[in-house]
């Protein structure tokens, strides 16, 4: 199921012990990269950009030490499937993450909030409508601080999708 909200778009929802969140952590900390490739999938066959096609697609960075130590971005075939799918380019070097830290899950809700001047907006890009990827929104800190920086450089209209809510 996708749950659409303006210019937001959700695969799943995130909870404790169920599904969702296994396939996501065998997504992300399991080296199960094709993993993405299935979720883009089931994207494809539920979204479709009749009112407003993105003109670029970008995914929330990893530190390049936290990278090096999955050996990808998680985010990264998930994206390519995408911009194949629908012949949208995608960036994955259109930002970049200031500071390495813990993951997300593993900070309390208050550590969460704390996501000032940890992106980079390393290109110039304006007048572009960017579609925003990343796999779990939960306080929507790190999603609100990449779009924040796309709108400040330029008229740039920003959409987000994400694999799964964690409410």
């Amino acid at each position: 199921m996708l749950f659409p909200v303006e210019n937001a778009y959700a695969l799943m929802q995130f909870e404790q012990e169920n599904l969702s969140r296994k396939i996501i952590h065998e997504l992300k900390y399991r080296s199960r990269e094709t993993t993405g490739k299935i979720l883009a999938d089931w994207v494809i066959e539920r979204l479709d950009f009749k009112k407003e096609k993105p003109d670029l697609l970008v995914t929330v960075p990893l530190h390049p030490k936290k990278e090096k130590e999955r050996g990808y971005n998680q985010l990264h075939l998930f994206t390519k499937v995408l911009s194949d799918f629908y012949t949208v380019p995608f960036d994955h070097h259109l930002f970049k993450r200031n500071h390495y830290s813990k993951a997300q899950a593993l900070k309390d809700k208050k550590h969460r909030l704390e996501t000032q001047h940890t992106f980079s907006l390393i290109k110039n890009v304006s007048n572009q409508h960017i579609l925003i990827i990343d796999d779990v929104f939960t306080t929507g800190n790190t999603l609100a601080t990449i779009a924040w920086e796309i709108l400040k450089a330029g008229n740039n209209k920003v959409s987000i999708l994400v694999m799964a809510v964690d409410e």
